[in-house]
């Protein structure tokens, strides 16, 4: 059985194992935003940056990639997700129902936010992300790199996600 793993942010552009197919697809009842404040890999505890996460939101349907682990890889790339993805436990891994874009649901292994967890900033407008993106810099480089590499990776694959475009071009305007 394959097993799936749904990519929304960096997963996209960097996902740091073997994939053996990518596929467009949906997850219901979540939205992307930066809604986690960053202080290992695109900022520091002095000077969060902002990552991506899903937000639990009735109605909300967030686009993304469906990425098929390698045969055989199962078990070392939930050991790299989880050390990657649970390095502050403000992510919760999830099995989720995703939709393909070409018909048929599967099970994702899905990390969402804890809205629990002090790294929780949902509800930032989004001058203010800008602002905090534009500035923060953390163990995996600028805040900006991941802003543009993930705007420029949902583009590529033909999706439309309108806070992450306006979020790119104002960053860009700050940083000129």
């Amino acid at each position: 059985m394959t097993m799936w793993v749904f990519g929304y942010g960096s997963l996209l552009w960097n996902p740091g194992f073997e994939v053996a197919q990518r596929r467009v697809a949906t997850l219901g009842g979540y939205a992307r935003s930066f809604c986690m404040r960053s202080i290992h890999h695109r900022g520091t505890a002095e000077d969060p940056g902002l990552v991506l996460a899903l937000d639990a939101s009735r109605g909300a349907r967030c686009e993304g990639l469906a990425l098929a682990v390698a045969e055989g890889q199962e078990a070392r790339t939930l050991d790299y997700l989880r050390e990657r993805e649970l390095i502050s436990s403000a992510y919760l891994e999830r099995s989720l129902e995703i939709a393909l874009a070409d018909g048929p649901t599967v099970t994702a292994v899905t990390y969402v936010i804890d809205p629990h967890h002090v790294q929780y900033c949902g509800g930032l407008a989004l001058e203010e992300q800008a602002r905090i993106i534009a500035r923060a810099v953390g163990g995996r480089g600028p805040n900006t790199e991941y802003l543009y590499n993930t705007a420029a990776h949902l583009a590529e694959i033909g999706l439309h996600d309108p806070d992450l475009e306006w979020l790119a071009a104002r960053v860009r305007s700050l940083t000129a």
